[in-house]
């Protein structure tokens, strides 16, 4: 196994770490301040991304990270998902919140990426998409979904509410989850893309939050909201054999992308917190953990955590990149690093003590952010579960 960044990705993640570093960083506690403010700083190099991925087939960006040809006569490839994690991980050392409110950057981009045919693939290019699965009376349980999709000629009509959805109100597109027949389960779970302005769908609120506060959250109603069949993603057939397979293939995309999410933030919290502390004695990385003051033993053991948190989400984009099943393999990552990310955030601050704890630094903002990292698409306890499921070979039904 090859631990190296590819090459032909080494000059799109040093664009990254500029962008974090010169357009994310120097704003990131104007909109942490500022919610809903939508950061125009970002339509440049929002701009200057597509012109990236019109040239680039494998450029970095949600938009991109899908659907590609499987690998043939034994080639290993490096493709779109492990760039666009890659380039996830260097910008969310910059700012959480800034790389989910990117313009066509969204969850929603990473799901049509996923799972949509060619024509939809054109269709939506260059639209910005958002996501929305969670209820008010469903979280973790995607398969508790109670927003209905009933066909009506050409048409499906929606009824229901979504909450927590990322980029609600921003997103030119929102992929919904609904089902197509209560009765039948996950298997009648299907995802529609719903274009903003669509008459029934509306914005009912939007949430303040801990963390990620330059991204706007919102919570959307659909009353007979009649969506065109052919924003259907995947088939419409109701394949109760599979359950819901077709749809959660969109987690086998988007959970890497999110464990990157929490690689970076956690990234930009070792980084600062080794500046600070090296200020007073540099680290002695030559001698025994035995050896050296606890702070610094800490600090050796939580890079070592977030190296493990690393590798696991490149392995999950690099299976995804060869077309391999990575269905535990994202939950692995998604679970370590969200895990791993709130814990190194936490323990930063406290080693910076005061330092850490106010507006003058951005860890206490990390700290914040690092929290919805190891919830959203899906807690660390289903994440948990989900690996139990594959490693012991249970059904959903078998282990709840």
């Amino acid at each position: 196994m090859n631990l190296e960044i590819p090459k032909k990705f080494t000059m799109l993640v040093r664009q990254a770490e500029q962008v974090a570093a010169n357009v994310f960083l120097p704003i990131s506690r104007k909109y942490d301040k500022a919610e809903h403010t939508y950061p125009k700083e970002l339509d440049l190099f929002a701009a200057l991304l597509d012109g990236m991925n019109d040239a680039m087939p494998e450029a970095s960006g949600a938009a991109t990270a899908g659907k590609r040809s499987a690998p043939t006569d034994g080639e290993v490839r490096n493709g779109s998902n492990m760039s666009t994690v890659l380039g996830t991980i260097e910008l969310c050392s910059g700012d959480v919140g800034l790389l989910l409110t990117l313009p066509r950057q969204g969850l929603g981009n990473a799901a049509i990426a996923a799972v949509a045919n060619d024509e939809q693939l054109a269709r939506f290019r260059g639209k910005w998409a958002a996501m929305a699965i969670t209820e008010p009376s469903c979280g973790s349980d995607s398969a508790a979904i109670r927003t209905t999709a009933v066909r009506d000629g050409d048409h499906y009509i929606l009824n229901g509410e979504k909450s927590y959805v990322t980029t609600g109100e921003r997103a030119a597109l929102v992929v919904v989850w609904a089902t197509l027949d209560r009765s039948l389960g996950r298997a009648a779970i299907k995802s529609f893309v719903v274009e903003k302005g669509t008459p029934g769908m509306a914005v009912t609120r939007l949430e303040k939050k801990l963390g990620i506060k330059a991204s706007d959250t919102a919570t959307l109603t659909f009353t007979d909201c009649r969506v065109p069949a052919a924003n259907l993603l995947g088939h419409a057939e109701v394949e109760t054999s599979k359950g819901f397979a077709g749809v959660m293939q969109t987690f086998d995309n988007t959970r890497p992308l999110v464990a990157a999410m929490a690689v970076g933030c956690a990234k930009a919290a070792l980084t600062r917190t080794r500046e600070l502390l090296e200020n007073k004695k540099p680290f002695q990385y030559a001698t025994p953990p035995s050896n050296v003051p606890s702070y610094e033993a800490d600090f050796y053991r939580m890079e070592a955590e977030w190296e493990a948190a690393r590798l696991l989400t490149l392995r999950a984009a690099w299976m995804a990149d060869n077309k391999k099943p990575n269905s535990l393999e994202a939950s692995m990552a998604k679970a370590k690093a969200g895990r791993v990310c709130s814990a190194i955030t936490l323990r930063c601050v406290e080693l910076c003590s005061a330092v850490g704890y106010t507006e003058g630094e951005l860890l206490e903002k990390w700290a914040r952010d690092a929290k919805i990292l190891d919830i959203f698409e899906g807690t660390q306890q289903i994440q948990q579960l989900i690996i139990a499921r594959r490693l012991l070979g249970k059904s959903s039904a078998e282990l709840k």
